[in-house]
């Protein structure tokens, strides 16, 4: 059993070709820009998303355990909630949303090979989150159906897992596409919560094995803007070719994080398009391809 949060049909940015990509609940880093903040906690969560709510309280009547109630604006006791859905269902305007469920391969290989028409030679089905590999087993339970049906697999992770979890999906796994934060530790701290000795070992064993691995730089004015050559020369020292894409932060974020209660995130200035093309510059300097 895994517990998802979305099935995106028709992705481009998450490996080759066009993909559908199954996005994982729970996560090890608490990134300053999160993309997916539904995806951070392990458990099912209710969100609301108040600009769409009219306060018709049609949920309120519908919910056994009081976590919504009225006063000129409506309130979530999320502490209350057990997840049932009912409010979720009985919402006309779609305010409210609950992200988490628990799926099994079966429940969800039918929607997964709905899509192979549009795969074509490159494209597949994409494992992400939060952090998939979390999930390990269920992963590569997973991985493992997809490959006997002849589709290509990729998987998106943090590396911030136990080398036991990369190698559990590692037969099953066409490619990892691969977050890079910072090197510097006192930076990625800053930048994730947590150290990064492990995600840098974990790339170095992906490629010491002969994977196929995507590095992926989420790139962060005013937090890792300053690591990019850095970045480049640790890669440059993996003695392997790689290749690299950069992620323009955005902020398109915000708007899930106060659905979800979460405390409100520190404003991040979106880079320009010439701190992309320095970023860019710096990494092909040092031998590295940027797609």
């Amino acid at each position: 059993m895994g517990k998802i949060f979305d099935i995106k049909h028709f992705a481009v940015h998450d490996g080759d070709g066009i993909r559908t990509t199954v996005f994982f609940k729970g996560c090890p880093l608490r990134c300053a820009w999160c993309h997916n903040p539904e995806g951070l906690r392990g458990k099912t969560e209710l969100a609301l998303f108040s600009e769409k709510c009219t306060l018709c309280a049609y949920c309120a009547r519908v919910c056994s355990e009081g976590v919504h109630s009225f006063s000129g604006k409506h309130i979530l006791q999320r502490e209350l909630c057990n997840a049932c859905g009912k409010c979720v269902t009985a919402c006309p305007n779609e305010a409210l949303v609950l992200y988490g469920k628990d799926v099994t391969v079966a429940d969800i290989m039918p929607e997964l090979l709905e899509d192979r028409d549009f795969y074509g030679e490159r494209g597949g089905v994409t494992l992400s989150g939060g952090e998939c590999l979390l999930q390990a087993d269920f992963c590569a339970e997973l991985l493992a159906a997809l490959k006997k049906e002849g589709i290509n697999t990729a998987v998106d992770t943090s590396g911030a897992v136990e080398r036991a979890a990369i190698e559990a999906v590692l037969p099953y796994t066409d490619t990892f596409l691969y977050d890079i934060k910072a090197i510097d530790e006192d930076v990625h701290i800053r930048c994730t919560g947590r150290k990064n000795g492990d995600i840098l070992e974990n790339l170095r064993y992906l490629y010491s094995v002969g994977a196929r691995v995507e590095i992926r730089i989420p790139f962060v004015p005013g937090y890792n803007d300053g690591e990019i050559k850095r970045m480049g020369e640790f890669l440059s020292s993996l003695k392997s070719e790689c290749k690299v894409r950069l992620l323009a932060y955005h902020g398109y974020y915000q708007s899930k994080c106060a659905a979800l209660g979460y405390p409100e995130t520190e404003k991040i200035e979106p880079p320009t398009e010439a701190m992309l093309d320095r970023a860019r510059k710096t990494l092909e300097k040092l031998g590295i391809a940027v797609i």
